[in-house]
Formats: C-alpha cells, structure tokens, sequence
C-alpha cells in the first residue's frame, strides 16, 4: 500500500500548489519524483518530459500517468492521474462562482501576482538545468544553434514545439549514429586484420 499512499500524496500535492498550468506543475512533479520518492532519476525524467512533449494531451497529465505506470503499474497511473486531478477539479467547481464574483477585486488579483514570481522562478530554474544537460551532451556549439532554431521556430515563426522536439530528436539520433560509425568501421578492420594474422 506504501507505493500507492506515496503516488496519491505526492501528485495530489502537485495538483494543488500548480499554479498557473501544465508547465509550471513540471518542477514540482519532479521534486517528488526525483528528489523526495526517488522513483527516477534526473536524466530520465529529462528524458520523460522531452518524449511527453511530443504527445498530444496535457503535459503533467501525461507525466502523472506515465511516473504512476513505472511506479507501480496500471493501478498506479491512475492513482497518479486522479490524485493529480481531482483535487484542482473540486476547488474549479466549489470556487469558481465566487472568484468569478470578486474576480475585478484587487485582493484576488493580488493573489495571482504574489505567485508568479515563484512559478517563473521554477521554470528558469529547470530552463538552466536543461541547458545544461543539452550542454553537457551536445557542447556549447551545437546547443547554441538548437536554441537559435527554437527561438526561429517557435516564437517567431510560431511552429508548434511538438513539432520540433521530433526533428530535434531524430537529428540527435542521427548525430550519435554518425558518431558510433566511424568507430564501429575501425572495430571491423581491426578484426579483420587479426584474423588475415
């Protein structure tokens, strides 16, 4: 029961203090399942959002689902969904009435100012921490040009980041294929001398 306590805890937690939509929930979804249950690692959870990403539906949905699945299967992909869900469904409806009634009040709109800073604090943080795996993975030069193309792509040209993420991901395997080739062609002569010996 202890894994299935931990899910509901831990994603009912996100579901009440994201704040501002799917991408601000993102890091806090990670410090419990990196940091506090450590059901994962840093790198797969990276690995996790960028391939969650590319799916349609909401993002935290998705990661609830799929950290849920890992957890402990199907019943814990969907302790994780409902967990995640329900609580930020019951405050829309039981509230909803009233914040749509003061919804012109200074002390509401305060509220939401009040947590912004956070919620952008959040997202630069694990903005830096994907440079920097990109970084540590790639080299400066090639995330450079990356980071130019998405800035091209996505607030310019306005191309959905789904989009991106999928050629991004096909020209990372391919940059690795051409990598693991030359050293593979070496392995065969090599092999082939040793043997003409």
């Amino acid at each position: 029961m202890k894994p299935y306590i931990e899910l509901a805890v831990g994603f009912a937690r996100t579901g009440v203090t994201g704040y501002g939509g799917g991408p601000s929930t993102i890091p806090l979804i990670e410090h419990e399942a990196v940091k506090k249950y450590k059901w994962m690692t840093e790198e797969e959870f990276g690995d996790i959002l960028a391939l969650a990403n590319t799916l349609p539906g909401p993002i935290a949905t998705k990661m609830a689902a799929y950290i849920g699945y890992k957890v402990k299967g199907g019943l814990g992909a969907f302790v994780a969904i409902l967990t995640h869900v329900l609580p930020s469904v019951i405050a829309l409806i039981s509230l909803l009435g009233t914040l749509y009634m003061f919804r012109e009040s200074p002390i509401v709109g305060g509220m939401v100012q009040g947590v912004t800073p956070i919620i952008g604090f959040m997202l630069a943080e694990m903005a830096y921490r994907f440079f920097e795996k990109g970084r540590k993975g790639l080299g400066w030069s090639k995330m450079l040009v990356f980071t130019a193309i998405s800035i091209l792509f996505i607030p310019i040209l306005d191309i959905h980041p789904g989009i991106l993420i999928v050629v991004f991901l096909l020209s990372a395997f391919l940059i690795a294929h051409k990598k693991k080739a030359p050293a593979n062609t070496s392995e065969v002569k090599m092999n082939r001398k040793e043997k003409s010996i």
